[in-house]
């Protein structure tokens, strides 16, 4: 390979597309959804074999949800000593066993098609791409840490602390999510809290003992207004910066019987820290309005919010630089609305930039979508920007 042509990483990313096309239809093809252990785990050994040709220290952890993938690989050239660069990525996807019968893997007009092509196994296909190209232009490039999760999509409540200690050490951390419409990389991510208040009355016949009972679904309605004016509150001081949604509400079974139990999902999103610390907090201290009642708030997940810094705006700079390098138009940044696994990382302060995944569309959508053309784009840019880090 002519590695002094200017277009040297476009060439040879698509000089190997049709190759990428056949590992992505293999891996979109190998189903699976969150939970299913089987079929995250497969995708691990499918990625775990792609990377087999970089010779890594493979560390796998086993669990319920499948498999978490940790593979080290080694640096080249006069950065071979150098703070490892995070690879981050995930093998679960929202779709269940069997989507495959309705949307099927498939390529029309210059876009493919499939359930977890675009979220994210083309991401973890750039991963590879990148790197081995990196390779075969001979570059001097640090260390490279992959870690793919295999619970992501429910908020990595079993790898999260996998991911923090995989973090330990890194210079830099790139996720391989899709990116926003059109390409650009996710700089900043709210952060992502799911509640569910839990409340404890007490049940009574609703005609002959009403005074008996605490009405578990009159308290919670109260706590769901009070909790309303909590969040307007904040909304007042810092707009913009928190979103609330009330996704599920249950409790009681017969009108004659006063309701001993109720319960609602809370779905909350925060774009500062010291917002989301002040409203989590104020939550965490509300307490039951009828005597005999019992309030619970309880954290099904939590991702903090993300907001960019220095460090990542000057990561973003060279990622421009090795776009102007390989003949790319600017690729450009900006905070993103949904929540992921780089939200526990890039609010650690570590340089941080995700949406390194091609381009396309339809996530956790049925018209899910890559674009194909972006894909050697994403390879070249990920090989440029390793040989400058």
């Amino acid at each position: 390979m002519d590695t002094s042509s200017p277009t040297a990483h476009l060439d040879f990313a698509r000089d190997h597309l049709e190759e990428t096309l056949e590992l992505l239809k293999r891996m979109v093809e190998t189903e699976s959804p969150t939970g299913d252990a089987a079929g995250v785990s497969e995708v691990c050994a499918q990625v775990r074999e792609l990377f087999a040709e970089h010779d890594p220290e493979i560390t796998e952890h086993e669990g319920e949800w499948g498999t978490h993938l940790v593979m080290d690989i080694a640096g080249t050239g006069s950065k071979h000593a150098d703070a490892p660069v995070l690879f981050v990525g995930h093998a679960d996807t929202v779709w269940s066993r069997g989507t495959l019968e309705s949307m099927p893997f498939r390529i029309e007009e210059g876009i493919a098609y499939g359930p977890g092509s675009f979220d994210m196994k083309s991401g973890l296909l750039i991963m590879h791409q990148g790197l081995r190209l990196s390779t075969a232009l001979g570059q001097s490039r640090p260390p490279v840490r992959v870690i793919v999760v295999g619970d992501e999509e429910i908020g990595s409540p079993t790898s999260r602390e996998l991911l923090l200690s995989c973090a330990e050490g890194v210079r830099a951390v790139l996720g391989f999510e899709s990116p926003h419409p059109g390409g650009a990389l996710k700089v900043g991510r709210l952060g992502s809290t799911r509640l569910r208040l839990e409340v404890t009355g007490r049940a009574s016949h609703a005609a002959l003992d009403p005074e008996g009972g605490v009405n578990a679904i009159d308290e919670l309605v109260d706590q769901l207004a009070g909790l309303r004016g909590l969040i307007a509150s904040a909304e007042a001081a810092s707009p913009g910066d928190v979103l609330c949604n009330i996704g599920t509400v249950t409790g009681g079974g017969k009108t004659n019987v006063v309701p001993a139990s109720a319960s609602a999902d809370i779905g909350l999103r925060f774009r500062a820290p010291d917002v989301e610390a002040q409203v989590l907090g104020a939550i965490q201290d509300l307490e039951p309005i009828r005597s005999g009642g019992e309030l619970r708030v309880r954290t099904l997940s939590q991702r903090p919010a993300w907001q960019a810094d220095d460090a990542d705006q000057e990561l973003l700079a060279l990622v421009e630089d090795a776009a102007q390098e390989v003949g790319l138009d600017e690729v450009g940044g900006r905070p993103a609305a949904g929540a992921g696994d780089t939200n526990y990382l890039g609010s650690l302060g570590l340089p941080t930039l995700d949406g390194f995944g091609p381009d396309g569309a339809g996530a956790h959508a049925d018209h899910e979508q890559v674009r194909i053309e972006s894909i050697p784009e994403r390879i070249a840019l990920l090989a440029a920007l390793l040989g400058r880090l």
